[in-house]
């Protein structure tokens, strides 16, 4: 993913939260839903009996980058949980939300196509009695998360050089020790 969103001219930020993405949606895939079914429309033409998982991803013209990972769904639609501070899971969705500018969930009955609607990533059907739910997030190249970070932290130096007199002093540290 990395080579080719690069490749495509996409700012090292928009990649950097796009893999995050992906990693995210592809370990809610593994640990929370069911594979899509077997056989050779579930893995772009792969019959190898393998249970399989989807994922894709895209850069528009706008240069917003959508990720979607499509499974055979699980027992409860995804959403952001409010875990503990000492909870070991559960902020997946939530890492998400921070770094996309949209996302969602579309589930798609058996046998029908599955799309990403706000990126016009379709995936192949999946096997006539399996349904298909696909999670999709969507990057904008001005909004990623890492880019305000970078823009929050510019005025940092100058708020420390002097605005409430005398400024940050590096040696002072070092002098106190």
């Amino acid at each position: 993913m990395r080579e080719e969103l690069r490749a495509c001219g996409a700012p090292d930020t928009v990649v950097d939260d796009a893999i995050l993405i992906l990693s995210e949606l592809l370990s809610n895939a593994c640990r929370h839903a069911r594979p899509l079914a077997e056989g050779p429309t579930a893995a772009h033409g792969a019959d190898d009996g393998t249970p399989t998982v989807r994922a894709s991803w895209r850069r528009d013209t706008r240069g917003e980058v959508t990720i979607a990972v499509t499974d055979g769904g699980g027992p409860t639609r995804p959403l952001p949980a409010n875990p503990s501070v000492t909870a070991r899971g559960g902020r997946g969705l939530a890492i998400i939300t921070a770094l996309a500018r949209d996302w969602g969930v579309r589930s798609e009955p058996a046998g029908r196509a599955t799309r990403a609607p706000a990126a016009g990533i379709a995936d192949r059907a999946v096997a006539d009695d399996e349904p298909a739910v696909t999670v999709w997030a969507v990057v904008r190249p001005d909004t990623s998360f890492s880019g305000r970070v970078a823009a929050s932290l510019e005025g940092l130096d100058s708020g420390l050089d002097g605005e409430h007199g005398g400024g940050f002093d590096l040696a002072s540290v070092e002098e106190l020790r």
